[in-house]
């Protein structure tokens, strides 16, 4: 099949989170004249937090979305050219690589940065997403601080629902961990750290009937699946840790993935399986998923796609 080509690029990068803007600002300096396309949720999982702490160089903090925005402007003042527009299909058979956006148009691009980042599975709950971002969180490091010397929720039983339930416990007076089966997933010695913490309230064969309170969360109503009864218990703070899944299904056909479908990059590099593809932000870290680690990476993106171009004699 020959497909028809709209436009031509040199450096093509797909997602806007931290990783794709700062892929777009080196690229930029280095004269890749990069193309950016923002996808479905235009600044990532950051526009749905509300006060980011832990982004250094912000003494104050910084609001989720306005953090965003200032990374954006960088990567236009730089000269990225930053578009709306989502990647719906992707044909990395061979070079100049291949790129749909919209279902519409393809481009070619002689290097192409993935930073499509992951979404938090969240359950599905409506009060869940009333109240995301002003007491609903998928993330305890993020935002746990908030809460310090306050009671919270966290649902989940894996190994990151473990890791994020000892985090809080350090800050919280009492850690309501809510379970659906009567034993947890995580690793042996994640479950008896958890349950070897004074401070970490177990509820088994639990699940969230809903989260309670007007424009904060206020409380949480749990059922017991066995019995059906329900028990309310009042709480600052709900922590969603089910798990994330990253934006990375298009790819599936030439990128190698992990069994979640976490893009394998090679180590101490952003380099894929395909050449000329590189790989940022969330999209490829299942381990530490903060702003400032995926702003690492897509500077390493823009600078091994700038070597890249460079030694096929393309930039």
């Amino acid at each position: 099949m020959t497909l028809s080509i709209s436009e031509k690029v040199g450096c093509l990068i797909i997602g806007s989170g931290p990783a794709g803007y700062t892929a777009a600002i080196y690229a930029s300096r280095a004269n890749l004249h990069p193309v950016l396309y923002q996808g479905i949720q235009p600044g990532g999982q950051l526009t749905i937090t509300t006060e980011v702490e832990n982004y250094p160089g912000y003494p104050e903090g910084i609001q989720g979305p306005e953090m965003m925005e200032h990374f954006e402007n960088q990567a236009k003042r730089m000269g990225a050219d930053i578009r709306y527009g989502l990647a719906t299909a992707v044909d990395f058979s061979s070079h100049p690589l291949k790129v749909q956006i919209d279902e519409e148009k393809w481009i070619e691009a002689n290097a192409v940065i993935i930073s499509t980042g992951a979404s938090a599975k969240w359950l599905g709950l409506p009060s869940e997403q009333r109240l995301n971002g002003f007491g609903v969180s998928a993330c305890a490091v993020c935002d746990g601080f908030f809460f310090k010397g306050k009671e919270v929720v966290i649902v989940g039983a894996g190994d990151t629902a473990a890791e994020e339930a000892l985090y809080l416990s350090k800050l919280c007076t009492v850690v309501h961990m809510v379970v659906r089966k009567n034993q947890m997933r995580a690793s042996k010695v994640m479950q008896d750290r958890v349950l070897k913490t004074d401070n970490i309230k177990m509820y088994w064969n639990s699940v969230t009937d809903e989260i309670l309170g007007e424009n904060k969360v206020e409380a949480v109503r749990l059922k017991n699946s066995q019995s059906g009864e329900l028990t309310t218990i009042p709480v600052s703070a709900f922590f969603v840790a089910i798990g994330h899944e990253p934006n990375s299904l298009i790819f599936k056909d030439y990128i190698d993935m992990d069994e979640t479908g976490y893009i394998k990059t090679i180590p101490g590099t952003s380099k894929t399986n395909i050449e000329g593809v590189f790989a940022a932000g969330d999209v490829q870290d299942k381990t530490y998923r903060q702003a400032v680690t995926a702003a690492g990476s897509g500077c390493m993106a823009a600078l091994d796609a700038e070597r890249f171009l460079g030694e096929k004699g393309l930039h």
